[in-house]
This record gives structure tokens, sequence and C-alpha cells, in this order.
């Protein structure tokens, strides 16, 4: 298969699973049951849970200064700030592909290398991942029986396993590779992973590791209370249960992490996860849009400004 047809695949891929997803979802709960919580929503609570949105995005733009001061780079806040909305609107097309653009941003225009903005990058979200994990360990203490039942019903123990020898085997080789090659292929890849290293471990060698710590957990905070918050805009999910939130919570996470921006599938895992507690269908997929539709505003308008403004911004510097 050729670079092109491989790129066609990429774009083409997400795309027909986000519509065969939207499909789904609206053939099985037709518009005209939406739109009336749509009418009926609390936005004041709506706009409190965007806010929260708006606040850990612009504290993780914060946040990974931290990581670029061991390797001797200071970069404007501003930057940072658009290149994080730039990385949020870009994975509603290609996921993950927001996170290469960001590095980029970095790379043109405060001439961090590619791989070590990159590896910063990557680093950070070890430290996200590690949160989920924390809340997902929570949550597991708190309703065992439902979050053993999901994964049970998810993940085969063979297959993972399998997986797990297949990568194992795939990293060894490349060490290998790298090792003992000198070509010009292999002289490139060592220094892409120098790099990618030297970004990953940044956070270890951060002045301030407690500062990177806490606005870890406050964006993470504020991604809680932001779903929190926009449960009290629907009146039928008033007095939900605190287990329904954190699996609620938790399923729409990977969703938005394993899609493009968890582009109608979220409003379905959240109707799953919720119907665990009992939840009726119509109120949780209206929720589920709501939540989804409101963050997902935010990002258009500001992603789309920051494409704009970014090099306005840069050449007026």
């Amino acid at each position: 298969m050729n670079i092109a047809a491989k790129k066609v695949l990429r774009i083409s891929i997400p795309l027909l699973l986000a519509v065969f997803f939207g499909w789904y979802t609206f053939s099985k709960l037709p518009v005209e049951d939406i739109l009336p919580y749509f009418k009926s929503a609390n936005y004041g609570w709506i706009s409190l849970g965007m806010l929260c949105g708006f606040l850990s995005h612009l504290s993780r733009a914060y946040r990974w200064k931290y990581q670029l001061e061991p390797l001797n780079y200071s970069v404007k806040f501003p930057n940072s700030i658009m290149a994080v909305f730039i990385t949020y609107l870009a994975n509603y097309g290609i996921p993950r592909s927001g996170e290469v653009l960001r590095a980029a941003v970095l790379t043109n225009y405060e001439g961090v290398p590619f791989e070590k903005a990159f590896g910063t990058i990557v680093a950070e979200r070890v430290a996200d991942f590690l949160i989920l994990l924390f809340i997902v360990a929570t949550t597991l203490v708190l309703q065992f029986d439902f979050i053993f039942a999901i994964l049970e019903k998810s993940f085969q123990p063979k297959k993972l396993i399998i997986a797990g020898l297949l990568a194992i085997l795939l990293f060894a080789f490349l060490i290998v590779y790298l090792r003992r090659s000198k070509t010009k292929l292999a002289l490139k890849l060592k220094k892409f992973v120098k790099g990618l290293m030297e970004g990953v471990l940044s956070i270890f060698k951060m002045k301030h590791k407690w500062k990177f710590i806490f606005h870890t957990v406050f964006i993470w905070t504020m991604y809680l209370l932001m779903f929190y918050f926009t449960t009290f805009a629907v009146e039928d999910l008033n007095g939900i249960s605190i287990g329904a939130l954190l699996i609620g919570f938790i399923a729409g996470s990977f969703t938005i992490a394993a899609t493009n921006g968890g582009i109608f599938v979220y409003p379905l895992a959240i109707a799953a996860a919720f119907s665990l507690f009992s939840i009726p269908e119509n109120p949780s997929i209206a929720f589920g849009w709501i939540m989804w539709s409101s963050q997902t505003l935010m990002i258009i308008i500001l992603g789309s400004l920051s494409f704009l403004l970014l090099p306005i911004y840069n050449k007026i510097k």
C-alpha cells in the first residue's frame, strides 16, 4: 500500500466511523426526542461547565512551561494557549493529529526541536493517564461490581496477553536495531528517540514539580466539575449518584481519547454507562449531546481563532 492510500485511509476511516455512529445514534433515538431537553435545559449550568473546561485548557497551556524549562526553552503563554486549542480542534478531524500540530507550533514559532516538544506532550499524557487511572481505581472501589462487569465484557485476557507479548518483541527488536545499525534511518531514529526521551524525562528534572502536579490535579478536577455541573442542566438527572457520575465520566473520557473527540460516540457511551444505574435512555443521551456540544462549540470557536491569530500574533512579536 502506497503512502497516498495510507493517508486516505487515516482520514476516511475515522470519518466513516463518525458517520456510522451518527446514523446509529439518530436511528436509535430520533432528534425530536432530544430537542425538548435542549429547550428546557438550564444554560446557566451549561455555561458553568464550559467555564470549567476553559480553565482546564488554560491550566494545561500554563503547565507546559514547567516541562520546557529543563530543556532551556521559555515559550510565550499565548502561543502555548493557541497550540492547545489547535490540538483539540485538529483531533476532531484525525485522532491524535493535534499532538503533532501542537509540537509543530513550538517548532515553528518558538524554535523548540520537534522531537523534544513532542516528548513533553507524551510526558504530560502519561501524567494525565495516571490521574485517569486513579479516578478509575477510585470508581472501582466505589462501584466494583459495575466496573468489573464492563471490563470482563469488553476485554479478553488471551488477546491482551498475545498483544502484550508482540509489543515486547517489537520493542526488543527496535532496541537491537538502533544499537547495531549505522544506516541513515537508524541514526535519524536514534536522534528522534533521544530527543523524545529528553522531553519525556523533563518531568523528573523540573524545578517546579509540585506546581506541575497541582496543575495536573486542577485540570482533572475541572474535567470532573465540568461533567458534574452540566448534569444539573437536565432536570431528569438531578440527584444522580456519584457512582453513575464517575462511570459516565470515565466512559466519556475513553471515547474522546479513542475517536475524533467523541463525535457521535460520546452520547452513546454516556447512555450505556447511565443505563447500569437504571437511568432512562432519553435524558442520558440528551445529556451526552448537551455535554459534548457545549464543549465542542467552545473548541471550534477558540481553535479556529487560534489558527487565524497564531501567525498574526507571532508576526507582530
